[in-house]
């Protein structure tokens, strides 16, 4: 008489965090593993069990009445197998030195944040936040007060030779005003944007040298600002109060109720970038903070 089939916690999990997302690109994106090594999990899963348990579209994948009667025990399954690995891990981590994480003020607002709170909720990994302009992160990473930083790339910038950077997403700089202004829903010409004192951020910025190197390098000057702000938040609460066209990055601009405006003939292009010491490899914690950031990252840019 065959034996009854053993749970796969790795196959479990998979099949679940399929079912959850709905579609297998992001279940791979979330487990970090390649997509060919999700399906060769799935499909051993219901070899095992000996039928299907999620069907299969150009839309995604969703359960069907078997994977629903799964799901419904596999999910408590995973659960426990998480609380007992979350009670591994924080008896690894007591007393453990916490990785120092320099984030600019944007990417902060943007992304770093939100991924906190999650290790924090899970207990999984302790990190050191130090806030700071993109430029101020660099010097923390070259002279050793912080481990590894994320900031936003500097254009024509100076190259820092203590540290080495590597792309982590796509930005630019835009130009977004409240629903009720004037430029909400038009398209703005280049003279008009010129002219138009704006809500920036403070000359240290990242966000203002991106702006100013653009339009300097065009031989363009655009008029003095209404309010210089030193950090996003504080400039999407100044163009909220002044009914004000605000200069942020389009991650930061988007979903808080302001509409991007687009302005004739030009664009202010930059990225986030992580920085390492420029020399040797990231390990222990330092790795496992950057793949996880990583992670983040592929399914925050969605």
């Amino acid at each position: 008489m065959a034996a009854d089939p053993a749970p796969d916690l790795a196959e479990l999990r998979t099949f679940c965090t399929a079912a959850d997302l709905g579609t297998l690109g992001r279940a791979a994106v979330r487990l970090r593993v390649s997509q060919p090594s999700l399906t060769k999990r799935l499909k051993s899963l219901e070899a095992t069990v000996g039928v299907t348990l999620l069907e299969r579209s150009p839309h995604g994948v969703k359960l069907t009445p078997a994977g629903r009667r799964l799901y419904e025990h596999a999910r408590g399954l995973l659960e426990s197998a998480d609380a007992v690995a979350e009670i591994m891990v924080g008896l690894r981590r007591d007393g453990a030195t916490p990785v120092r994480l320099a984030a600019s003020h944007s990417a902060t607002e943007a992304f770093v944040a939100d991924l906190l709170a999650r290790l924090n909720e899970a207990r999984v990994l302790p990190v050191e936040l130090v806030t700071a302009n993109s430029q101020v992160v660099r010097d923390m990473v070259a002279d050793g007060r912080a481990d590894v930083g994320v900031a936003a790339s500097r254009p024509h910038g100076t190259p820092n030779p203590a540290v080495r950077t590597e792309p982590l997403a796509d930005d630019a700089i835009v130009c977004a005003v409240p629903p009720e202004h004037r430029w909400a829903g038009r398209r703005v010409a280049l003279e008009e944007f010129l002219r138009t004192p704006m809500v920036v951020r403070d000359p240290g910025s990242n966000a203002r040298w991106t702006v100013e190197a653009a339009l300097r390098e065009r031989g363009l000057s655009a008029a003095a600002p209404l309010v210089e702000a030193a950090t996003p938040a504080a400039a999407l609460r100044e163009a909220r109060r002044r009914c004000a066209p605000v200069l942020l990055s389009r991650h930061i601009v988007g979903g808080v109720g302001l509409e991007t405006v687009e302005v004739d003939d030009l664009a202010f292009p930059r990225c986030y970038e992580l920085v390492l010491p420029g020399h040797g490899g990231p390990n222990g914690d330092v790795r496992d903070l950057i793949d996880r950031l990583r992670d983040h990252i592929r399914i925050w840019v969605r």
